[in-house]
Parts: C-alpha cells; sequence; structure tokens
C-alpha cells in the first residue's frame, strides 16, 4: 500500500513538471515570436524615420526651388511685361506709319498701290507698270515718283527700315536669265533709286528677288499675272531695344 502511495506521488510530481515544462516552451515561443515582431517593427520604425528625415531635406530643398521659381517666374512676368508694352509702342507707332504712307501714296491709289498693316509690319505694294517696261529693270519716271513718296516716309520715321521685294508671274522674258534675276534685278533698282534719288541710308534698305513663289492672284489669267508682277516695300519697326530686353 505504501510503495503504491509513493508510486502515485511520483506520477503526480512528473505529470505537473511536464505540464510546467509544456508551458514554460510554449511561454518561451510567445516571447520568441514576440521579439520577432519587435525587431520588425524596430526595423521598420528606423526605415520610416530614414525616410521621414529624406522628406524633410527635400522639402527643404523643395521649398528653396520653389522660392527660386517663384523669383523666376516674376521676373520673366516684369520681362513679358516690358517686352509687350515695347511692342505695342512700336505697333502704334508702325499704325501711324502706315497712316502717313497711306496719305502719301494716295494719289497712286486709283493706279493700284495700296498699304496695309500685318504682322506688326507696313506693305507697300506697287505693280511692276509703275516702275519697270516689260521685262525691264529700269525705273521710269512714274516710278521715280512713287518712290519719293517712300522715301518721305522714310525721312519721317529714322528708326524704321525697308525691305523692297521683287515678284514676278510665271511667264519667262526673252532675254533674261529667269525670273530670279528679273525679280532681284528690280529689287536692286527701287533700293538704288531710294539711296542715289531721295538720299536714304542704304544700311536701311534691303534688296530681295521672291521670282515667281510669292503669288497673290492665279498666274492663269492676264489680271492676275498683273498682281503678281510687283514691287512690295515692307517697312519694319527698330526692334532694336526689344531684342535687348528678350537678351536680358
Amino acid at each position: 500500500m505504501k510503495q503504491t502511495i509513493l508510486t502515485i506521488a511520483a506520477a503526480t510530481i512528473l505529470f505537473a513538471s511536464c505540464v510546467s515544462s509544456k508551458k514554460y516552451k510554449t511561454a518561451a515561443a510567445e516571447i520568441e515570436n514576440l521579439n520577432s515582431q519587435v525587431n520588425t517593427l524596430n526595423s521598420k520604425v528606423a526605415a520610416d524615420e530614414k525616410q521621414i528625415n529624406q522628406l524633410k531635406a527635400e522639402n527643404i530643398q523643395y521649398g528653396k526651388e520653389a522660392e527660386d521659381c517663384r523669383k523666376a517666374k516674376a521676373a520673366i512676368a516684369e520681362r513679358y511685361e516690358n517686352i509687350q508694352k515695347n511692342l505695342a509702342d512700336q505697333g502704334t507707332s508702325m499704325k501711324e506709319i502706315q497712316a502717313k504712307a497711306q496719305a502719301a501714296i494716295s494719289t497712286f491709289e486709283d493706279q493700284g498701290a495700296t498699304v496695309s498693316y500685318k504682322h506688326g509690319l507696313v506693305h507697300i505694294n506697287f505693280e511692276d507698270r509703275f516702275f519697270f517696261k516689260t521685262g525691264s529693270s529700269t525705273v521710269g519716271p512714274k516710278g521715280r515718283e512713287a518712290l519719293n513718296t517712300v522715301a518721305q516716309v522714310l525721312r519721317e520715321n529714322p528708326g524704321v527700315t525697308a525691305i523692297i521685294v521683287g515678284n514676278t508671274d510665271t511667264l519667262s522674258i526673252k532675254g533674261i536669265a529667269d525670273n530670279w534675276s528679273l525679280s532681284t534685278e528690280r529689287a536692286n533698282a527701287v533700293v538704288r533709286v531710294l539711296h542715289d534719288t531721295y538720299n536714304i541710308n542704304p544700311a536701311r534698305l534691303t534688296a530681295a528677288g521672291k521670282s515667281k513663289y510669292n503669288p497673290i492672284a492665279s498666274n492663269s489669267t492676264p489680271e492676275g499675272r498683273e498682281k503678281n508682277r510687283r514691287i512690295e516695300i515692307i517697312l519694319n519697326p527698330d526692334l532694336s531695344r526689344i531684342w535687348s530686353l528678350m537678351e536680358r
């Protein structure tokens, strides 16, 4: 009987010991799991802190860049306003020049001369019969009279330059190399009259030939070809001030 009691007691102790060992192992495993979670969270916190610091540094940099952009925008806006003002001033001036040119050549309007204002420039068009005989590049008396009106406008507006453009129709002229030569020579002849006869500074004059490649009417009819044979004088404002503003 005594031996049985001892056996039962030993079994009880052993069972209790097994239960305690199982709880310990479970607790140890849970602690290890929690430690692993803590380490993971610590790593995440460290990564987040690094990212936060990086974002703070970037935010400071973006703030500086934003300020630079604001200053640059303000500077560009000021320059734009200055350029717009000067363009407006030039536009007003060119409108006045258009009115003067219109008045100056009013005598020739009934014969086909026109004045127009396009893209900030004044265009004066003379059909070639004002200046030249067929196939000729010599300016006649009527053409010289017409050019006197142009010279008058240029003298009254010393800041304005002029481009003289010769234009032809599609027909070839016997004895003339090609229409390029004819259009260019006619433009040159007009420039020479403005300089030699009316003392316009040649630095303000440019001669150009467009041949048959700038028509304003159809070349399939005599009336259209007559319109295409013309001298176009383009008056330009002095843009040096505007360019200097843009360069700055």
